[in-house]
């Protein structure tokens, strides 16, 4: 005579590993999915709206010619074709790859720098030097902007300077220089990032477990050997973290560059974010901006994808140096 099972004992039935598994957390789970999607469905309406559809509709004017006010006229990839074969075009992209170095590069070993010496050295008044050292991060750029091109002009402090200590004969325009001006802009840069970096590292720096620092002490371990055995490998996310947000200002930068320089002098400085903002407000080639924009974010998609991947933990490296919350005291021992 067959019984049948109580419903407890139904949903929770032995798996071949004794473990007991039951369906009802999992119909739970599916009613919980769907009214957390009614949460964040405002955000994603909001991403849905703003941020999706201006994307697709720059795709849908990167294959037409159009000027924003009369019809548009299909024509394929000729606009993708412009973006690849024409020479300042080309040129902005350089310019770009040279402003990853000023931008992301320098910023991220100042930063280092800088957190490495403030994790050993102490210093009187600490937050208030790394609150002065965070500044330029909050300032507008605009600010930044009109700020340096008065400190870079011509019989500006930094020229002054120069011929105060003899070195009168490298003074010159720097933002108006073929040479320096793209440099100068890097130097900019280099200045507003370096604060960012700099807190994300001291950040992780504080989660580091100072008894390993302590042990490398006693191995006979100097600074130098701390830095790039123990803060660096440990420091590799918040390495991740600031390269993927410096990256991503070089290539889209605007702003900084068209209240310095406007892309000047001649093409010395253009970048392709001020090439997609002439073509589509002034020069009214709206298919040829979308196909550049296009462009653009994919470049910065896959130099953000390529980062992640080369820092990425691999084996959990460096997750071992990292304190693991508060430390227990050890059981005593009966005899």
């Amino acid at each position: 005579m067959s019984t049948v099972a109580p419903a407890r004992e139904r949903d929770t039935a032995p798996t071949p590993t004794g473990i007991r598994r039951s369906s009802r957390p999992r119909r739970h789970l599916t009613s919980l999915s769907w009214s957390s999607l009614l949460y964040v469905a405002p955000a994603l309406a909001f991403f849905a709206v703003f941020v999706v559809y201006p994307i697709g509709i720059s795709v849908w004017y990167s294959f037409y010619a159009y000027d924003g006010l009369t019809e548009g006229t299909p024509v394929g990839l000729d606009n993708y074709t412009a973006v690849f074969t024409d020479p300042d075009l080309r040129a902005a992209l350089l310019h770009s790859l040279v402003l990853l170095f000023f931008y992301a590069a320098l910023p991220v070993a100042v930063g280092l720098l800088l957190a490495g010496a403030m994790s050993r050295i102490r210093v009187y008044g600490l937050t208030l030097f790394r609150a002065l050292l965070f500044v330029p991060q909050i300032l507008s750029s605009v600010v930044v902007a009109v700020a340096w091109r008065n400190l870079l002009a011509e019989d500006g402090p930094v020229n002054a300077l120069l011929r105060s200590v003899g070195l009168g004969r490298f003074t010159t325009s720097w933002l108006g220089n073929f040479d320096t001006a793209l440099p100068s802009i890097g130097v900019v840069g280099t200045w507003v990032e370096y604060g960012l970096c700099m807190v994300l590292f001291l950040s992780g720096i504080v989660a580091i477990d100072r008894s390993t620092y302590e042990a490398a002490r006693l191995d006979g371990a100097g600074a130098v050997r701390e830095f790039f055995s123990i803060t660096l490998p440990a420091l590799r996310p918040q390495i991740s973290i600031a390269l993927i947000l410096t990256v991503t200002f070089a290539l889209r930068n605007f702003d900084l560059i068209w209240n310095t320089t406007r892309g000047g002098p001649g093409t010395s400085t253009t970048v392709p974010s001020l090439y997609v903002y002439q073509d589509a407000f002034q020069n009214r080639m709206l298919g040829r901006a979308s196909a550049l924009a296009i462009v653009l974010t994919v470049v910065i998609l896959a130099v953000v994808v390529a980062v992640q991947l080369l820092l990425r933990e691999r084996d959990g490296r460096g997750r071992g140096l990292l304190r693991r919350g508060p430390v227990r005291p050890a059981r005593k021992v009966q005899p």
